[in-house]
Order: structure tokens, then C-alpha cells, then sequence
């Protein structure tokens, strides 16, 4: 059965283009850091309308992030999310190498995903992430143990408008609660919104797909439950075991639509 969902997966690689590489002053262990460790290995084999990896490290490009948002942590980010410097001292990317960077790597991957998200029969964007198990010290929630997943839709704790965010959520709350239960049925914990909400693919993207009767989702994969203890590998048997639960939770969730 194919899922009639797109799955996006914008933080998936560890690749740098040997342009930027001397620029970096991370070693390959600490890039490696950066990657969304699961993630690939538990969605990119679910049966969907399109698959969207990432082509290069967050680290070169972030598009989970605004191509407008030049900041620190923005669509180029200075720093990683253990705070430590990205690039060697003297060789931070000037504007201009920023919007080159968004122009070479970012705006095709998003022109991609435009053609995909017109795809005949799609019932939603599943935008695909893992993150620690333990809030680090940078998170919102630092020191404290996550959920198995983490469903975000813009929204607020049980995926009801947030009158902070102005109220543009990116899925129905209906819809939202509806694939917790199903992953909840397969022995999943699923927290909403917390730590994690939703970012620019989510955010951007979701209320235009709600305006045409579809929507965005943003799922967290808690890294302990495939990863080794470090976070240095993925345990194979562990990821297949999520994947089918996942893909379970998914054709329920799908046939409810």
C-alpha cells in the first residue's frame, strides 16, 4: 500500500561540499553530531508519494529554516546545537556567501518539494527528524527525558492553536491527535508540540496545505529507541522495529483520513 503522504527529511545527510569544508571547524565525529541520527533509517523505506533527503549537512544549509533568516542559528547557522562554533575564526560566511549558499542548495531542494506536494492523491507532509533523548542544555526543555515521538503542528500542547504563533497551524488538531493514538496503539509514548513544534517546513507549508484540505506534520524520533548509547550508530534491528510500527500507525492513520 502506498502511503498517500510526502516525506521530507531535511536534516538526513553528513555531506559537505568540498567548497565549504575548509571553512568548517568541526571535525567529521562532530558533523556526524548534527545529523537527525534515525530518522533515514526508519522513514526513507516507508512506501510514499516522494521522498526528500537532504543533499548536504545541516551545517552548509539549514532548510528547516527561513532563507531570509540570517542569524546565528538561521538558514546558515554560526553555531551547532552544543553551542559550539561552526566555522574556523576569520571564515564565517559573509551575506553574500550566505545567499549563494541558499541559491546553490536550499531553493532547489524547496522548488523539489513544491512539484511533489502538487502530487495527485497526497494526503499530507510528513517532515521527518530524531532528537536526544535527554533535553541538552541549549533545548527547551534541558535536563528533562522526551517522549518515543514528538508530534508538532505550530500548535499548542495537545496541537490546539497557540495564540503565540498567531494561530497558523500547520495540521488539525483532530488529525494530529488521531496519529498519536494510532502510534500510542503500537506501544509508542507520543508528546505533542513539546519540546519541538514545528519549524519552517512545518510552519510554512502546512497552512497552505490546510487550505487545501491536507496538512504538515513535524515527527521527532526520540534517538534512543535505535540508536546506540552516544549516539554513534544506529542499531539496524531497533530502526526496522520502529519503522514497522510506524508505517502501522501511518495505514491506520491513513484510512481514517
Amino acid at each position: 500500500m502506498t502511503l498517500p503522504f510526502v516525506f521530507s527529511l531535511p536534516h538526513s545527510s553528513q555531506e559537505v561540499p568540498p567548497e565549504v569544508r575548509p571553512d568548517l571547524a568541526l571535525d567529521q565525529g562532530q558533523i556526524f553530531a548534527n545529523l537527525d541520527l534515525g530518522a533515514a533509517e526508519v522513514f526513507a523505506e516507508l512506501p510514499g508519494l516522494a521522498l526528500l533527503p537532504a543533499d548536504y549537512s545541516r551545517l552548509v544549509v539549514d532548510l528547516n529554516r527561513n532563507a531570509v533568516n540570517h542569524g546565528a542559528k538561521g538558514v546558515v547557522a554560526l553555531t551547532d546545537y552544543t553551542g559550539r562554533a561552526i566555522f574556523r575564526p576569520g571564515r564565517e560566511p559573509e551575506p553574500d556567501t550566505v545567499r549563494l549558499r541558499v541559491e546553490r542548495y536550499w531553493r532547489p531542494w524547496h522548488q523539489r518539494l513544491e512539484r511533489v506536494l502538487a502530487a495527485p492523491g497526497l494526503r499530507g507532509l510528513i517532515d521527518c527528524h530524531s532528537l536526544d533523548g535527554t533535553g541538552p542544555a541549549e533545548a527547551p526543555d534541558p535536563g528533562q527525558r522526551r517522549a518515543d515521538l514528538t508530534l508538532g503542528n505550530n500548535g499548542g500542547p495537545g496541537g490546539e492553536p497557540d495564540p503565540a504563533k498567531e494561530g497558523r497551524l500547520a495540521c488539525p488538531p483532530a488529525a494530529l491527535q488521531a496519529l498519536g493514538r494510532a502510534l500510542e496503539r503500537r506501544g509508542l509514548a507520543v508528546a505533542y508540540n513539546r519540546p519541538y513544534s514545528g519549524g519552517y517546513i512545518a510552519q510554512h507549508y502546512g497552512p497552505r496545505l490546510m487550505a487545501r484540505g491536507t496538512f504538515a506534520v513535524q515527527i521527532e524520533i526520540n534517538k534512543d529507541l535505535v540508536a546506540e548509547a552516544g549516539y554513534t550508530r544506529v542499531r539496524p534491528e531497533r530502526a526496522r522495529e520502529l519503522r514497522r510500527m510506524v508505517a502501522e500507525a501511518l495505514r491506520e492513520f491513513a484510512a481514517g483520513l
